[in-house]
């Protein structure tokens, strides 16, 4: 059959990922997105130069994402399949996490929020335009884009400075949620703020709307199980305001190793099972 090559093109960046037969991982590639075109064959030739791959190597290639639809035909004569996005995502998030059935979210320029159950079904919940929206927010209010360098400004963030919590309007907890809940993001925006504290409120914005929509996609789907995949999944912050969400409402989120490239692994790994 020949190694199996699963490529995600997005908004921002293509990932590559080349999978033995048996469906191990090779490797996993990133090139950033200047064009589809340009960033697909700039990953390929890397991916067969890197691993001293010829053409003949390739058993077939999958290919997913957004920019999937600029690529007609076949690739150099390689068998080339186009695979859907949500399922895709929905088969890379389960095997990564290796679970059997949960909420499966993917977190990149868009969110998407899927129902995925292992050898079974796979399904699009809802999505939101919240995502990429980070990079445009932050170059609006501290004249940063690149991700790089939003990850690195938001850790030294404090959201003190920022967001209203329940503490600050309460003595003691308001039903179930603790004083250090947000009760309301940028209400507290303090003069002299800093812009990594801004970048912070802005990444914890963001993040805090994904994580309610992930709960509420769970009690939708009757699952406690959340896979969280996609290129915000790498904000140093994830972890601290997942595991908020877990204390408050009792949701489980799982943040897989090289969850960002769940997409494409899903692309071959579901290639690999439509052709039996």
């Amino acid at each position: 059959m020949g190694v199996i090559l699963g490529i995600d093109i997005g908004g921002s960046s293509t990932k590559i990922v080349g999978l033995h037969e048996n469906g191990t991982v090779i490797d996993m590639l990133r090139v950033k997105a200047e064009d589809p075109l340009t960033s697909l064959y700039g990953a390929l030739g890397n991916f067969l130069a890197t691993h001293s791959l010829k053409l003949t190597d390739i058993g077939h290639i999958a290919l997913t994402g957004v920019g999937a639809s600029y690529v007609d035909g076949d690739i150099y004569g390689v068998r080339t399949v186009k695979v859907e996005e949500f399922p895709s995502v929905g088969v890379g998030g389960l095997a990564l996490s290796r679970k059997e059935r949960a909420v499966v979210v993917s977190m990149g320029t868009g969110t998407s929020l899927l129902w995925a159950e292992k050898g079974g079904e796979i399904r699009h919940i809802i999505g939101s335009g919240i995502g990429g929206t980070l990079s445009g927010l932050s170059e609006l209010i501290t004249g940063v884009h690149q991700y790089a360098l939003i990850r690195k400004l938001c850790q030294d963030g404090d959201l003190s400075q920022i967001d209203l919590t329940i503490g600050d309007m309460s003595k003691g907890k308001v039903g179930t949620l603790p004083p250090e809940a947000t009760a309301a993001n940028f209400a507290k925006l303090a003069e002299d703020a800093t812009s990594a504290d801004k970048m912070r409120g802005l990444v914890n914005l963001v993040l805090q709307a994904i994580g309610t929509m992930s709960v509420l996609a769970c009690r939708t789907c009757g699952t406690n199980t959340v896979v969280l995949t996609g290129a915000l999944t790498m904000l140093p912050p994830a972890h601290e305001t997942f595991e908020l969400f877990t204390q408050l409402y009792g949701v489980e989120y799982i943040i897989p190793e090289n969850a960002t490239f769940a997409t494409a692994i899903g692309a071959a790994l579901y290639s690999v099972r439509e052709d039996g």
